[in-house]
This record gives structure tokens, sequence and C-alpha cells, in this order.
């Protein structure tokens, strides 16, 4: 039961501080503050202190809170105040909440940044039980959890994170991040490719006061592509900019046809050639034979016909057997009286 509890409790805690406020149980019994104490402020842009609270006393409504943000140094010197007319005049306009008091989230933007606004910077919160109650007892500033900044004149430099060479004719992805202090105004992140192309944004948060904007670039590059040069500018709140650039370099498609085709076409050739040749010495063979059989034969001159001497054909076999010849003595006879 108590797990299931504590998890129900983060999951409330998340919901209620989308700007990422510190959670902390609600009925601690003790006036108590949860503040980001180290943070770096961009000058001329902004900055969001994650701050969360509890109180010992009942349950009120926002309505009958009363945060107020001053310098660690004066509780008098309001850098945040309900009543604008006491805040100093060098915060004024430039300061709100951003939370809810009454879901105990204290959380302070500031705008505009001046190199001079480095805190520290406490909250103090005042339990008003009626709207007129000025002077309540119930008040107490949380000068041992005060935020302190640290500034910065030049804004962090984008980061890029891609292959070292693309393929022409398929996707191609670079990833542009960086890091801010301000999710209230989050950076802008842009390229340097003027064609449209498939562009997918995130944002999320790395640790409590600090989160990152993440710009995701897909295209499809060409060979007019290589060796050209990708910028991903980043535009922070106040106008400042950075900037990071990387070296495209595309691999070709006709690196790999020119090796390709010629084998491909050599090997054809090589197998057409093949089925030819045998297929004319299957046809021709048999004739050529049968020719030279012929051609080789002896002509003789034609002699006295005899009833033995008979026409001999190519195909003629002599009969090689001495031995029992039949011979017609009629025909001798005629021949003898001749």
């Amino acid at each position: 039961l108590y797990q299931k509890t504590s998890g129900l409790h983060f999951f409330l805690c998340h919901l209620h501080f989308s700007l990422s406020a510190f959670c902390s149980p609600v009925f601690s019994g003790e006036w108590k503050a949860t503040v980001v104490k180290d943070l770096k402020a961009l000058v001329t842009s902004c900055i969001v202190i994650p701050c969360s609270f509890t109180h010992p006393k009942e349950n009120l409504p926002s309505s009958r809170l009363r945060g107020i943000w001053h310098r660690s140094s004066d509780k008098q010197a309001f850098v945040y105040n309900e009543d604008k007319t006491r805040i100093l005049e060098n915060f004024r306009g430039r300061t709100q909440l951003l939370g809810e008091l009454g879901q105990n989230n204290c959380t302070l933007e500031i705008t505009d940044i001046k190199n001079h606004d480095n805190g520290p910077f406490c909250f103090r919160i005042e339990l008003a039980r009626t709207e007129n109650d000025l002077s309540t007892v119930d008040k107490f500033s949380f000068i041992e959890d005060c935020a302190e900044l640290t500034m910065l004149s030049e804004p962090p430099t984008p980061s890029l994170v891609h292959l070292e060479t693309g393929t022409e004719g398929h996707p191609y992805t670079v990833t542009c991040s960086v890091t801010h202090t301000c999710p209230s105004h989050v950076p802008k992140l842009t390229w340097s490719r003027s064609t449209p192309e498939k562009i997918v944004e995130s944002h999320r948060q790395l640790h409590p006061g600090h989160w990152e904007i993440q710009s995701i670039l897909t295209f499809i590059p060409e060979e007019k592509d290589d060796h050209s040069e990708i910028t991903c500018t980043a535009v922070f709140n106040g106008q400042k900019t950075s900037s990071a650039t990387m070296k495209l370099y595309i691999k070709r498609t006709e690196n790999y046809k020119h090796i390709i085709i010629p084998t491909v076409v050599g090997i054809g050739i090589t197998v057409i050639s093949g089925v030819v040749c045998i297929f004319m010495v299957k046809k021709y063979k048999p004739n050529n034979v049968n020719s030279q059989s012929c051609t080789d034969q002896k002509i003789s001159k034609p002699r006295f016909p005899s009833p033995k001497s008979q026409p001999k054909s190519c195909n003629y076999k002599e009969d090689l057997d001495d031995g029992d010849d039949y011979m017609n003595t009629a025909d001798l006879n005629v021949y003898g009286n001749i």
C-alpha cells in the first residue's frame, strides 16, 4: 500500500509542477522549501527558478496565501510581491510566479535578465486567513534555501549529432540541441537549408532547473549537396543567438554503378556467346562430316559396264571377303563368244 501511495504521490507532483518545481509531501509538519540554488542566467534572456514548499498549518487556497521573493540580505527588498508597488524598481515588471501557491508551487520567473540580477533570492510564504489580514503571524522566510545566479554574457552553443557521410538519394538526419534555463520562453532553433524539409522538435527537462530543446532535420541529399554546410542557429529570449555548423559529405550512387554495370554486361555477353557457339556446333557438325567423306572418295574413269560393276554411293561399303564370290557362268560364256 505504501508503494502504491508513493507512486501516486509522485505522479500527482509531476502533473502539478509542469515547470519542474520540486515535489515535497504536502503535510510535512514543518516550514520547508526546496529551491534550485545554483543556476546560470543568460543576460537579456530569462530564467525560471523551480521552487516548492510546505507548511505545518491547514490547507488554504491560493487566494489566502501570499508568496514573496526578496533579497537574502534584506527581507523588505522585494524581488516579487503581489503588491507591485512594493517591488524594487529595477525588478518591477520583470518577475512573476509561474506556479499555484495553493499547490505548494512557488516557482519564480525573471525576464530581461540584467548582469546584476545574481541574487541570492529567497522565498517567503504568508498565510492570510482573511483578505485584509496583513499582519498575520503565520509566515516564514526560507533564508536557508535561496537561489543564486551565475550570469552568462554569451549563450551556450548548440551541439550537432550526425553521420560523417550521407548517401545520395537516401534519408539523412542531423540533430541539433541546446540547453537553457527558461522553459517559459524556449529558444527557437532554425536551419540554414532553404528547401522545405522534415523537422521534428522536442523539449525535455535534463535535471531540475535545466532544460533542452532539440530539433531533428531529415532530408534526401543530392549530388550538389556534397561538401556543403549546414548550420543550426539558436535564438534565445532577448534575441541573443548562437550557432553550430557542419560540413556535409555525400557518397554518390554512380560510384557503385560504374563497377556493377560493366561487370553485368561482360557476364551477359560471355553467356550469350557461349550459347550461340554451342548451337552452331550442334547444327553444322553432321553435314560437314558427310561432305568430307564424299569429297575424299576417289573418282575413277568409267569402264565397260559389267554386271558385277555397280555404281557406288557415298555410303557403299565394299565386301572384302574373297572366299566365296559368286560368278555367273552364263555371263562368261556370252563374253567368250564375242
